[in-house]
């Protein structure tokens, strides 16, 4: 007879025949059914599933808030909670509900594959393809020579302790430990830098396409192995499968991937996904899974596959992900992990020294030799030393992957007891210490973008180029970016640069997105960006010579965006970043929208900056930009209390004013106070900054209409009469940040502020109060670290 599939491969069945109760036993009288043994419930599969899902959802959390503190992830608390309810079992009454004779194996592990077979789906939803294939040759060289040299290792370890009369089943389980070693999961890696928050970080970047490479290289070489070994003994059942896999990937493919993309068209912009097509997805992924499952294949590589080709992000990837996940992440994947871990035995692997001195060797060197070639090829790509050993770690993790691959090999028979538990604490071990080692070499927050030179519009030479960063999260932000853009009075003397960033939540993938649009990058979101994108060219083309626009689309969790931003802004030697403001007003004046996400985004960026900072609040007053040939004027107010905020508010505002067709006036707030009194370093420099707007009030040199304007105060009631009164004058107000200046006309109104980003006097002009239409730019100057 041919031989069998080969046991190490995941994707094989095995076939075992159980003995069950006929008509099934499935819900009980309740405890009151026999009141002299009451666990007699358990005889019945859904008190015994409800019974063992709470034990191991309250186990497990308390466990994980235990040692949360101390850096330890989930999977490694779902781990702990195996180990720790191990010892439980030797209790008849805790043995009698995980151990069922007749239920244990027709409930629990029906439902924990289950579970797993949709979370491999998920999986396969948020993954991103094109990942691998556009992969430098640095991503490429780490990811195979990560898995060859694990591979190289384990054989050559296998070889050295070898015994003579070593049986076929030691064989196979050297075989699995070896390539099972080796697997980088490209799934457990994301799971692991989501956690730690480095997911769009450079180290977080280059673990991802490293990750997708090293994967698909270990699925190829594994089934290439396994069709090789058994195309000598039987041709035809290799070419049986083959034909049949190909037949299958053909229909997702070109059936189902279409029928999906057509879903897709059918929902409107913005809208939700009918609850029909995403129940139909669903059962298509499950359908998937029960067909690998008659030809001969594990379901879970049906249900990935399918996965694979549902098209990522919004609308059906985030609809399913957001349906899904939550409930697959906490309820299935808790009771999989745990169960799996439930069955080591760890009393017969510790009383077998030598067992215990092999294992330990074997699995030190094979990590060893996955992390030196990681830290290599990353150190030798000009990556720091602590980075790279942060980035060897990671490439080096274990988790949910290899402990399915141990278990559905345990499942069969192919491993034993002693084996599967040393493989298991080898898991345990890394999932515990790899993620502490990691926070401890690679900390971003510790990394302040700010930068260690004057990158603001104040220091900037007469005729430099003003380098622009500018954000927008949807469409309403655009033309209002674009009409302050085109204030800046870009030259070809002294041009704009402008760097444009449509910013898009990551939903439904796993790895982030970044496409550079001026090199034609193609992806699913640069339909998404399309229509914010083309308006910002159409600007550099209407402006030809005096500016310059490059566009980006980041895809990247939202706690994470002003990463981003901050890297762009030091990587580009921006000096100006513009942030649209969270809240969006209607046409009539009230208030439509508001956005907390973008409200912490852009305190965030505030706090982290390498450059100067504004935040434009756009109350829809201007809707058009200025036409050049166009007699129509806009009026600019600017209030200058004094402050490095106001001097570079006050920079910006004149260069603004060498526009022809602007009106600037700049209002001094003067304490009454301070009349006369001697001056500070500050105020020296205020009075400089304002020498040529007092000059020839009205007119400077160059014939720009400027207005100087000064008003003496004397306390924050008369600073909030003098925003009302003056708040309808003009098109546009420009306002410091006032970020660390303490005056008079502004003492009380802190307390009275909405919002703290935008300052005392920024806050006055966004309040619902005000009834006014103008727009504000709220300016912070760079902080300088020292």
């Amino acid at each position: 007879p041919p031989p069998s599939p080969l046991p190490f491969l995941l994707y094989e069945n095995e076939t075992y025949e159980y003995c069950i109760v006929l008509p099934p036993k499935v819900n009980s009288a309740g405890i009151w059914e026999n009141e002299t043994s009451p666990l007699v419930i358990f005889n019945y599969s859904l008190p015994l599933l409800e019974m063992q899902v709470v034990m191991t959802f309250v186990i497990t959390h308390v466990i994980y808030t235990i040692l949360r503190p101390l850096g330890i992830t989930l999977f490694a608390s779902q781990m702990f909670a195996g180990i720790t309810m191990s010892p439980m079992m030797n209790l008849p009454a805790f043995r009698s509900i995980f151990f069922n004779k007749e239920l244990s194996i027709e409930v629990i592990d029906t439902v924990s594959m289950f579970g797993f077979a949709l979370f491999l789906f998920l999986t396969g939803v948020k993954m991103d393809m094109k990942l691998a294939l556009r992969t430098t040759k640095r991503s490429v060289g780490i990811g195979v020579v990560s898995l060859l040299s694990s591979i190289l290792v384990g054989a050559a370890i296998n070889e050295t302790f070898k015994q003579p009369n070593e049986t076929e089943q030691v064989k196979t389980e050297r075989l699995i430990e070896t390539m099972v070693e080796a697997l980088t999961s490209f799934s457990v890696i994301a799971c692991l830098l989501a956690e730690l928050k480095i997911l769009n970080t450079e180290l977080g970047r280059l673990a991802l396409t490293s990750a997708a490479v090293g994967d698909l290289s270990t699925m190829f070489l594994v089934h290439v192995m396994s069709l090789s070994r058994n195309f000598t003994a039987s041709p035809l059942l290799v070419i049986k499968r083959v034909v049949i896999m190909f037949c299958f990937i053909t229909l997702i493919i070109f059936v189902f991937r279409p029928l999906m993309y057509w879903v897709i068209k059918r929902t409107p912009d913005g809208g939700p996904v009918a609850e029909v097509y995403i129940m139909a997805t669903m059962m298509v992924a499950l359908g998937c899974a029960v067909f690998t499952h008659w030809v001969d294949r594990s379901p879970l590589i049906g249900a990935f596959l399918f996965g694979l080709a549902v098209p990522d992000g919004p609308p059906l990837g985030s609809a399913l992900i957001d349906k899904f996940e939550c409930f697959i992440n906490a309820f299935f994947l808790s009771i999989y992990v745990t169960a799996s871990t439930l069955r080591a035995n760890f009393g017969n692997m510790l009383s077998d020294p030598s067992h215990v001195k092999f294992f330990t060797f074997f699995f030190s060197m094979t990590f060893l030799a996955k992390l030196i070639p990681c830290c290599i090829g990353s150190f030798l790509n000009f990556m720091p030393f602590r980075d790279s050993l942060a980035f060897g770690l990671v490439m080096s993790s274990k988790g949910i992957v290899q402990l399915s691959h141990y278990s559905t090999f345990r499942d069969n028979q192919v491993l034993s007891e002693t084996v599967f538990t040393a493989m298991v604490i080898a898991i345990l071990v890394n999932a515990t210490i790899v993620p502490i080692l990691v926070r401890f070499l690679y900390d971003p927050d510790s990394r302040k973008y700010a930068a260690y030179e004057q990158r603001n519009i104040m220091h900037l030479k007469p005729d430099a180029e003003l380098r622009i960063l500018a954000c927008v999260h949807t469409s309403d932000n655009v033309p209002a970016m674009i009409n302050l853009l085109d204030l800046t009075c870009p030259t070809r003397e002294s041009p704009n640069v402008v760097y444009v960033l449509h910013l898009i939540e990551l939903m439904a993938r796993n790895s982030p997105v970044f496409i550079a649009h001026h090199n034609h990058e193609s992806s699913t979101a640069t339909t998404k960006s399309f229509e914010k994108i083309i308006p910002f060219y159409q600007y550099e083309g209407n402006n030809w010579g005096s500016v310059t626009v490059n566009a980006f689309t980041v895809i990247t969790p939202r706690k994470l965006m002003h990463e981003d931003i901050c890297m762009m802004a030091l990587d580009k030697q921006t000096s100006f970043i513009i942030l649209p403001f969270h809240r969006k007003w209607s046409i009539d004046g009230s208030l439509e929208e508001e956005n907390n996400v973008v409200r912490n985004l852009n305190c965030t960026v505030l706090d982290q900056a390498p450059c100067s900072v504004g935040i434009l609040i756009d109350r829809g007053r201007r809707q058009k930009p200025m036409e050049p040939s166009s007699p129509s004027s806009c009026s600019i107010g600017m209030l200058f209390l004094g402050g490095k905020d106001d001097r570079e508010a006050l920079m910006l505002a004149k260069r603004m004013a060498r526009n022809t067709q602007v009106k600037l006036t700049v209002t001094r707030l003067i304490a009454y106070q301070d009349c006369g009194n001697v001056v500070d370093w500050d105020t020296v420099l205020d009075t400089e900054m304002l020498k040529d707007v007092k000059q020839n009030n009205g007119v400077l040199d160059n014939g720009n209409d400027i207005t100087y304007v000064e008003e003496v105060l004397h306390c924050g009631s008369q600073t909030i009469k003098l925003v009302r009164s003056i708040a309808n004058d003009y098109d546009l107000m420009i306002v410091g940040r006032h970020y660390g200046v303490e005056s008079v006309l502004l003492a009380g109104l802190s307390e009275w502020s909405e919002f703290p980003e935008l300052g005392i006097v920024g806050d006055l002009f966004a309040s619902m109060d005000l009834n006014s239409r103008v727009s504000v730019l709220v300016i912070q100057q760079q902080i300088v670290q020292m």
